[in-house]
């Protein structure tokens, strides 16, 4: 966390900027990331059956998310592009009308790699919804959230 608890995106005079991160150290930097799709029952199930004409629910929303990871920068306004190292998004029913997906993301770098943990979950989840929404309008998305984060001066973060 931010020790002054600023807002880093803006300047003395509210404008927006990218946070210059040049003198900062290179780090290894890990993020974790989860997220929740809630849907009807016989949905899930025609997930596990993979009964979709679209293909394979789960694998084609992991590879949504690993895809989205390579593109948070140019989704998320003022957010550093980062030499990914690793993206690994898992997919699974969590009980009888849920899926969740957990998103753990990894590099090298001067600045946190949050917002690609947290990108490749809300993309995963966003397809699924895409997939299955012509057999259930009704699912629901969320919650998201970073689960862990280590690396750099802010140090290790774990949702409690």
């Amino acid at each position: 966390m931010n020790s002054d608890k600023s807002l880093t995106h803006f300047d003395e005079h509210g404008a927006s900027r990218m946070v210059d991160v040049g003198e900062k150290a290179t780090t290894s930097r890990v993020a974790i990331a989860e997220g929740f799709v809630q849907m009807q029952s016989a949905t899930l199930q025609k997930i596990t059956a993979n009964d979709f004409k679209k293909g394979n629910v789960f694998e084609v929303a992991r590879l949504a998310g690993i895809m989205a990871t390579k593109r948070t920068s140019d989704l998320i306004p003022l957010c550093h592009l980062l030499p990914l190292e690793s993206t690994q998004v898992e997919i699974e029913s969590a009980g009888t009308d849920r899926v969740r997906i957990v998103a753990k993301v990894s590099v090298h770098a001067k600045t946190g790699i949050e917002m690609e943990a947290l990108t490749a979950v809300s993309v995963a989840a966003l397809t699924i919804y895409d997939m299955c929404k012509a057999v259930d309008r009704s699912m629901v998305i969320g919650p998201i959230s970073l689960l862990e984060k280590s690396g750099g001066r802010s140090g290790h973060y774990q949702r409690e």
